[in-house]
C-alpha cells in the first residue's frame, strides 16, 4: 500500500481463528505505538475477524487487502 511504511511482517498462513488473532496480537504488544504490521493470511474468515477484533483492542486498521486466491494483508496501526 502506498504511503503506508511497514514495521514488521507476520506470514501466518495455515492458521485459523482464533490463533491468526492472538499471533497478531503478541507481535503488535512487541511494537512501539504508531508501528505498522503487515499480517498475511489465507483464512478467509480472519480477513474479518482479524480486524474487528484489532479494532475492538483499540488499534487502528489502515487496510484488508485481497492479494490473492485465498490470501489477504491486513495492516495494522498500533495505537497503544
Amino acid at each position: 500500500m502506498e504511503g503506508v511504511k511497514v514495521d514488521r511482517e507476520l506470514d501466518i498462513r495455515g492458521e485459523v481463528c482464533p490463533f491468526t488473532f492472538v499471533k497478531s496480537k503478541l507481535v503488535l504488544e512487541e511494537m512501539e505505538e504508531g508501528q505498522v504490521l503487515r499480517v498475511i493470511i489465507d483464512y478467509e474468515p480472519s480477513a474479518e475477524n482479524v480486524p474487528k477484533s484489532m479494532r475492538e483492542e483499540g488499534q487502528e486498521v489502515i487496510a484488508v487487502n485481497k492479494i490473492g486466491d485465498n490470501l489477504w494483508e491486513i495492516l495494522v496501526r498500533k495505537k497503544k
